[in-house]
């Protein structure tokens, strides 16, 4: 699969899992580059080398970009992932899986949350995406603040 395709469609998995769910999957920044936006450390994970530690846990499972593709070099599991955002990534695949990386790049541009970095990189607030899905302030900061205490959870436990 084209790299960028696959770094497309899991924004829109975490874009969809933020709205109806109130949380991200990947726990990724967001940000507007010139192709769309992107979840900045799947960005880095496609695109960066391993560390001299060894290869990481993407790495042992997605191929480095070949001619801008990768594949998938073993199944991950699904440990990690509750069925509700198992759902949102069928749902996102079914709706969006078919569409060429150009296509996927063309439909984030037309996302609201979207600015036009001018080459560099914009970060996309949760509230932006929030905002446009129709959801009220209170929710909006009821779903940061839930977001925010994931995420020192998270990097305690890490």
């Amino acid at each position: 699969m084209s790299y960028m395709k696959l770094i497309k469609l899991l924004y829109l998995a975490d874009r969809q899992s933020i709205i109806s769910h109130g949380r991200t999957i990947t726990t990724g920044r967001h940000v507007s580059m010139p192709k769309g936006p992107v979840v900045s450390q799947i960005l880095d994970l496609v695109t960066e080398d391993d560390p001299p530690s060894g290869p990481t846990f993407w790495r042992k499972h997605i191929s480095p970009p070949e001619n801008f593709e990768v594949t998938l070099i073993q199944p991950p599991g699904d440990d990690e992932l509750s069925r509700a955002e198992e759902a949102v990534i069928d749902g996102v695949f079914a709706e969006h899986g078919a569409k060429g990386r150009w296509e996927l790049v063309d439909f984030t541009h037309d996302l609201p949350e979207w600015q036009d970095p001018n080459g560099g990189s914009i970060p996309i607030a949760y509230r932006d995406i929030l905002k446009v899905a129709g959801k009220t302030e209170a929710e909006i900061i009821a779903i940061e603040r839930e977001i925010e205490s994931l995420a020192v959870t998270e990097a305690l436990f890490a």
